[in-house]
């Protein structure tokens, strides 16, 4: 029989993998790396999320990696946008094409009719060549030889066909700029063998175990993983709900009373979106909490109090003054940690300003 391991236990494994429980010193692209990516399609609040997991962590340094394409955005993992570095982005696309082709075929496929989508490829490739182009621009283009078809239709299939990256200064720490792409053959320019299936799970393993078959296909969009688990050398655990999870060997797994600090972690942040039972991190009240944020296309900023979901934060800044708003979902014993690590936070994102930190419960959120 596979050993148990409790909730508690996993919680702690997850967010020790995550770099979590205390900053690490290790630089940007080894980070990026060893998650396995950050999901990105917001230009800047994956910033937050290398700031909860690196010590004395600078945006301005990490934006200069797009500029020297050490780092890039491009869609991958559920076909959504992620920051990668330059190697994985090559390694890992191949392997997940098929996920952002089925996704993209899905759809916009219909408003295709009579579109070669070979030819369609070779085309977008060319365009892309000349300059980067937003999806607007690239289906105008497209348009005068496929006049029949969907514009928009044709832009976006590009991006399942081709893979694209994000070109900067979009993303870049303090810029803008708009959403342009360009093939990342022609902006990368080197080659890296194609990431074999067994090392996806094992570097997924190593930054979010340990795990299910359905929680490493729910992170990737890939299906029919089980063969594949089957073939690696893994340690087996029992979650007492029937499910087995796996794990490398020696992996870290921390005792499940090591202290979790406060973390107040950014929109999109994987360690809310790459299992399917996301009940390691979020608590039950905030489970049901969740659901008052699932019609409104807003992805909330939650807070972690040890180690789970306990509320959401909001910030603005106005009249030289950044106010983060917390709003509690359950009394909250740790106050103190959470307006210290609020007012970190603030000294990162407007270091200019005043800072203040307001407290809303469940009560006052409507």
């Amino acid at each position: 029989m596979d050993p148990l391991i409790s909730r508690r236990a996993l919680n702690r494994a997850t967010l020790d993998r995550q770099l979590l429980l205390s900053r690490t010193e290790r630089g940007v692209v080894d980070v990026v790396e060893h998650l396995a990516g950050l999901q990105a399609q917001t230009p800047h609040t994956w910033y937050t999320g290398l700031w909860n997991r690196i010590a004395d962590f600078d945006p301005a340094a990490a934006g200069e990696l797009l500029l020297k394409r050490e780092l890039v955005r491009i869609a991958l993992q559920r076909s959504t946008i992620h920051l990668v570095s330059a190697r994985d982005c090559l390694a890992m696309r191949p392997l997940l094409q098929p996920v952002t082709t089925r996704m993209t075929r899905s759809a916009f496929g219909k408003r295709l009719s009579g579109v070669d989508l070979e030819e369609l490829a070779e085309a977008g490739r060319e365009l892309l060549a000349s300059r980067p182009m937003t999806f607007a621009e690239m289906g105008r283009e497209l348009a005068g030889r496929w006049p029949e078809a969907d514009p928009h239709a044709l832009g976006q299939s590009v991006r399942s066909l081709v893979p694209l990256v994000q070109v900067p200064p979009r993303g870049v720490w303090g810029r803008s700029g708009p959403v342009a792409h360009t093939s990342a053959e022609s902006w990368l320019r080197f080659r890296t063998p194609v990431m074999a299936a067994g090392e996806l799970v094992t570097r997924y393993l190593a930054a979010f175990g340990p795990a299910s078959v359905m929680d490493v296909q729910t992170w990737s969009g890939l299906t029919r993983l089980s063969e594949v688990v089957e073939t690696l050398d893994l340690r087996r655990f029992g979650d007492g709900s029937g499910r087995v999870l796996y794990d490398l060997p020696d992996a870290p797994r921390p005792p499940e009373d090591v202290p979790a600090p406060v973390r107040l972690m950014y929109d999109f942040d994987n360690l809310f979106l790459s299992h399917a039972d996301r009940s390691r991190v979020i608590s039950d009240l905030g489970g049901a909490v969740l659901t008052r944020f699932a019609g409104t296309n807003v992805a909330p900023r939650m807070i972690l109090v040890d180690g789970f979901t306990a509320g959401d934060w909001t910030y603005r800044r106005a009249g030289g003054v950044a106010t983060l708003n917390v709003h509690a979902w359950q009394p909250i014993k740790e106050r103190d940690e959470v307006e210290k690590e609020a007012l970190a936070l603030l000294a990162f994102l407007a270091p200019g300003d005043e800072h203040e930190v307001a407290f809303f419960n469940a009560s006052s959120m409507g």
